[in-house]
Formats: C-alpha cells, sequence, structure tokens
C-alpha cells in the first residue's frame, strides 16, 4: 500500500489530508487499484476503484434468492449507478459518490444508513412509516425471504457483482 500523509485538503486547505493506493486481485474480475483520500481535520473522505485493464461499459443485473447471496461480492466505482427497484433507491455517479469493493450486504447496509438518516430527520409520520417499510424489506431479503433486484450500470467498466447468476451486458452509451 502506497501512502501519502500531510497533504493540503480540498475542502479545508489544511495539511491533514492522507492519500493511498492499494493494490488488490478480485476473482473473475482481475487486478484493482483502490484509491482513497482522507481528511483528519475536517472528515473528508472520498475513495474510488479502478480496474488494472480497460473494460467495457456494462450494467450487471442480479436477483437476490437467499441469505447465502449476501456474501456476494460487489465491486462499485464512482462512476456507477447502482439500483434497487424494489425498494425504488439508487446511488447515482457524482462528486459524492464514492467507490468501494463489498457484499450485497454491505451494499444494503449503505442503503439501510441513508433510509434510517431519513426517518429520524423526519416530522411527517408518513415518511417515517415509509421508512419503516424500507428497513423491513431491507431486513427480509438479508434473511432470504424477500428477492431483491440489484442493477449496476458503469460506464468506465470499473463495476461488477461477482456471481455467476449475475447477468452482465453492454451498457449503451
Amino acid at each position: 500500500m502506497d501512502k501519502l500523509e500531510n497533504q493540503q485538503c480540498p475542502i479545508c486547505f489544511s495539511k491533514n489530508l492522507t492519500l493511498t493506493e492499494e493494490e488488490s486481485e478480485i476473482p473473475f474480475f482481475g487486478k484493482v487499484y483502490l484509491f482513497s483520500m482522507n481528511c483528519s481535520a475536517c472528515k473528508y473522505y472520498m475513495s474510488d476503484v479502478e480496474a488494472e485493464e480497460g473494460k467495457e461499459p456494462t450494467r450487471y443485473t442480479f436477483e437476490t434468492s437467499s441469505d447465502k447471496d449476501m456474501n456476494i461480492r460487489i465491486v462499485k466505482s464512482s462512476t456507477a449507478t447502482v439500483k434497487i427497484p424494489t425498494l425504488k433507491m439508487s446511488m447515482e455517479p457524482g462528486p459524492a459518490s464514492i467507490g468501494f469493493i463489498s457484499n450485497i450486504e454491505g451494499l444494503l447496509d449503505k442503503f439501510k444508513e441513508i433510509i434510517e438518516q431519513e426517518r429520524d430527520n423526519a416530522e411527517e409520520d408518513e415518511i417515517k412509516q415509509h421508512a419503516k417499510n424500507l428497513l423491513k424489506k431491507i431486513w427480509k431479503s438479508k434473511l432470504g425471504d424477500l428477492s431483491l433486484k440489484i442493477i449496476i450500470e458503469d460506464p468506465s467498466g470499473n463495476s461488477a457483482i461477482i456471481s455467476e447468476k449475475a447477468k452482465v451486458e453492454k451498457l449503451k452509451k
């Protein structure tokens, strides 16, 4: 792992930014580079994943069918869009988008955090109830009692759902 410390933060301009680059080998995907920036002063954080070899724009579709699917590896770059139609939720690329390597359970936990924040900040009972229903769906899908379709679209090709059950298509530009 390469690390550069005491760099200037693009947000607070202090010299508390740490840059890291790490190489990793992901079975059935290849070598990737994990990049991150972390400022100890203002807590700014950014990360991304890049495949070593150039990839085609890709769309992955996967439908969960059991609790064992929660362990399936996911690679998401900052340019990817992640959609879960059943929850009517998505993660869009943009300045706040981060790349990560996780599994389906970890991905669902990221959506769960967003829903919990909305629930906790909501004043209307209708929004709180909607959040409660979404959290229940995530919980049921983790147990394998509710099937969820997960779609990852990445124009850079740096994302993947690592499973033989995942449907892989070329993404139309």
